[in-house]
């Protein structure tokens, strides 16, 4: 007999909502695999106020396990949530260009007071802290992409290789058990091929492919 699956719960970045990730939903309902998203106020609501938001919506969910995979700054509200609340029946986690060690554009940005208000109070609040303790049985892979087309592009002294909004150096959470870098822009990360493969390959397998996958 086939065994089932486990379930897959996107989490959106900044500006966002949760149907960004229609593109790589219908991918996975073409195999056979189901998925949930999660949307949150990106804008309006706390750091803190997304994780518990995040975690009652795991527990009202009640499969398991349960594979979670983060964009960019909902991949900071994952590890936010995983460090606060430690939800079991967690399978796997994938982070898309986080922002997990820091943000030069996002700190560039919130110099400037006509601009700051733009990045709403949960990233400010995510830099402002410590890296949270993530509890080590949590298996995180990370992808970051090299491809630097973005607003990022308006931001001067930006590191490279970066995504055109984050580089490849503020992806790499240091619990991470893998981490890949692919041919991608930051918003090309939601219905890039390339990106959807080596997310699936790391939630069934713990590791990330190595080369060969088109972007």
């Amino acid at each position: 007999m086939q065994t089932e699956k486990p379930l897959i719960l996107f989490v959106h970045g900044l500006w966002m909502h949760g149907v960004v990730f229609s593109a790589h939903r219908r991918q996975l309902r073409r195999m056979g695999r189901e998925s949930r998203v999660f949307s949150w106020h990106s804008l309006l609501g706390s750091l803190d106020g997304a994780t518990d938001e995040l975690a009652a919506y795991i527990a009202a969910l009640g499969r398991r396990p349960l594979h979670l995979v983060g964009h960019s700054l909902g991949g900071c509200v994952v590890l936010n949530m995983l460090a606060r609340h430690h939800p079991e029946g967690i399978g796997r986690v994938v982070l898309l260009g986080p922002p997990c060690c820091g943000s030069y554009a996002g700190e560039r940005i919130l110099r400037v007071p006509v601009l700051r208000g733009a990045l709403g109070r949960v990233l400010p609040q995510w830099l402002a802290r410590p890296l949270p303790e993530v509890p080590p049985g949590y298996e995180i892979g990370v992808v970051a992409g090299n491809r630097p087309v973005g607003m990022g592009r308006i931001v001067p002294g930006m590191e490279k290789p970066n995504d055109g909004m984050v580089t490849v150096a503020e992806t790499r959470w240091p619990g991470a058990r893998d981490h890949a870098v692919l041919p991608v822009t930051h918003m090309q990360m939601l219905w890039s091929r390339a990106c959807l493969i080596q997310t699936l390959h790391f939630l069934d397998t713990g590791r990330f492919l190595r080369g060969g996958v088109r972007a």
